[in-house]
């Protein structure tokens, strides 16, 4: 019986990135013999055992035939004869297919550590086109390790775009929110929507985000003209300014309205703010995303141009935005999507670098309207629907006030 470390620690640890988990590959093993030493088996598909004391992952070596459509189309024999190199062939990119041994030894059969060096994801073996999923992972790497250079083979991008073509339909709802929730998390997370375009997969799996792209805009406001292109400046922009993936997924879905627009209204998009709600619920509903996502990008799909008109919109208007948006209920939420908002505008040629002072005017806006004295207004007998009112007419004066300072700023 042989252990070794095996995929992502042997990566990061070349890399030098900071190792998070450690999987161990088992050789000349069977699952009789781990269970005799203790290990506890978890695996549903082929056999995973989790050690004693450590509580690590290890695994039985294991080969992969093809034998159906789609990922779990396969048939595992994971028998104590399978070498360390029969195991690693298996896995998807060279820089993943390197092994460690207890004495420090890297087994790197398929030149692995020559592809860290040129900054390259490259498959591992033709056996990368059994598994469509492959093509997710490629493109979450990419967006992982954008910010090191790397950059997806060409020999491997032609495998990922006959995937696309052929079998990237199979997968599952699950499987593709799965890798597009965790790529969302990465540093370059529109590296990953970039890569599935290049190779025709956005178009299978989400076709309304792919639409954008050759969609024009007015020049005025959109110097990048094309949507596509805006809309991967919007989702770079919202990874610089924060880590949450729900923020981020409404920086990317807040124009999918505009490919509902008619090509000859173009370059216009009147009321795509509205009729992006529904595309987006579609989207979240095909793929069975999460509803805090769905209800974010919603909102932001809604009110965007709201936020960003703030100093032209009557105060009024602006306490209708709050209570839109349920600032009242949720003032996290309302923090969200100001900061999608403020990606949106930021994500625009020579807007990157520019100040969004209308998030701060809806800010300093909830602040003071939040902490209304209502029990002054019941004093004087307000109740039911006439409290409302009142409610709302001193949260309007309290705008105004607002809005006076911020003029007197020349904002």
């Amino acid at each position: 019986m042989e252990f070794y470390l095996v995929g992502g620690a042997v990566r990061d640890e070349l890399l030098g990135i900071a190792v998070k988990d450690k999987d161990y590959l088992v050789v000349g093993s069977s699952p009789k013999e781990m269970l005799a030493k203790g290990f506890k088996e978890v695996g549903k598909d082929f056999p995973v055992f989790l050690h004693p004391k450590t509580g690590e992952e290890y695994a039985l070596a294991r080969t992969e035939r093809k034998s159906g459509k789609g990922y779990k189309g396969f048939s595992v024999d994971f028998s104590p004869e399978i070498t360390i190199e029969q195991d690693l062939i298996r896995r998807d990119l060279t820089i993943n297919a390197i092994a460690r041994s207890d004495d420090g030894t890297l087994i790197d059969p398929f030149n692995g550590q020559q592809d860290i060096q040129s900054k390259t994801l490259r498959h591992v073996s033709p056996a990368f086109a059994e598994d469509p999923l492959r093509v997710l992972r490629v493109a979450r790497f990419a967006a992982r390790f954008y910010h090191l250079g790397f950059n997806v083979a060409t020999e491997t991008l032609e495998l990922m775009t006959r995937l696309a073509e052929s079998e990237v339909s199979e997968l599952t709802p699950e499987r593709v929110w799965q890798e597009t929730q965790r790529a969302l998390e990465t540093d370059s997370p529109w590296i990953y929507f970039e890569v599935l375009r290049e190779c025709g997969a956005l178009k299978v799996l989400i076709p309304e985000l792919d639409k954008l792209w050759g969609i024009p805009n007015p020049e005025k406001w959109h110097p990048e003209i094309d949507t596509g292109i805006h809309t991967m400046m919007v989702l770079e922009q919202a990874a610089k300014k924060t880590q949450d993936p729900v923020v981020r997924f409404a920086a990317l879905f807040h124009d999918l309205g505009k490919g509902e627009t008619p090509p000859e209204e173009w370059p216009h998009h009147k009321g795509h703010e509205a009729s992006g709600v529904p595309v987006i619920e579609n989207v979240c509903k095909r793929l069975k995303i999460p509803k805090e996502y769905q209800k974010l990008a919603a909102q932001v799909s809604r009110y965007h141009l709201h936020c960003h008109k703030m100093f032209e919109l009557r105060p009024n208007t602006v306490l209708k935005v709050l209570k839109g948006l349920k600032a009242y209920r949720n003032p996290d939420f309302l923090k969200q999507f100001i900061t999608s908002c403020e990606a949106d505008f930021n994500g625009r040629l020579n807007n990157e670098e520019k100040p969004y002072p209308q998030g701060e005017f809806l800010r300093q806006c909830y602040q003071v309207t939040k902490s209304l004295n209502t029990q002054a207004l019941i004093d004087k007998g307000y109740i039911g629907k006439q409290l409302g009112e009142e409610i709302d007419k001193e949260r309007v004066t309290q705008i105004k006030s607002i809005k006076l300072n911020f003029q007197a700023f020349d904002v």
